[in-house]
């Protein structure tokens, strides 16, 4: 698995803990790094972080996008993978939209259950339509 690949899985996993402990994801993530077993690559800081600045924004984009979905009624790792991929889509500019796209997929297809991967991705479709201009 390539490095991004794995830093990927880790914010996801930083992400879905501290949503089920309802913890703040920047105290989860600090304890992960102090454990540094398995180290915390840099660019998993960089999405905690991210999705940590930008919360508000990337939940009123699934709750919006996620047609017949409420946020809260989400499986929570569909809910983690799709923060994730939504600050990575809207705010890492050297990462290109299709790679998020399919990095988010192949996390809920390893992750999820069988109807995850489509509905991540035509959740983070519609995002990317909404809010990236042609």
């Amino acid at each position: 698995m390539a490095a991004r690949s794995k830093a990927r899985k880790r914010a996801v996993d930083v992400l879905y803990e501290a949503d089920l402990r309802s913890s703040d994801p920047l105290a989860v993530l600090r304890d992960r790094i102090a454990e540094g077993q398995p180290p915390v690559a840099e660019h998993t800081v960089r999405l905690v972080e991210g999705v940590v600045e930008h919360a508000a924004r990337i939940d009123e984009l699934i709750d919006t996008h996620a047609r017949g979905w409420s946020l809260d009624r989400l499986p929570d790792v569909d809910r983690a993978i799709l923060r994730m991929a939504t600050f990575e889509l809207l705010w890492a500019d050297d990462v290109p939209d299709p790679v998020v796209i399919d990095e988010a997929v192949e996390l809920a297809r390893s992750l999820s259950t069988d109807d995850s991967p489509a509905f991540v991705n035509g959740v983070l479709g519609a995002i990317l339509d909404a809010e990236v201009p042609a």
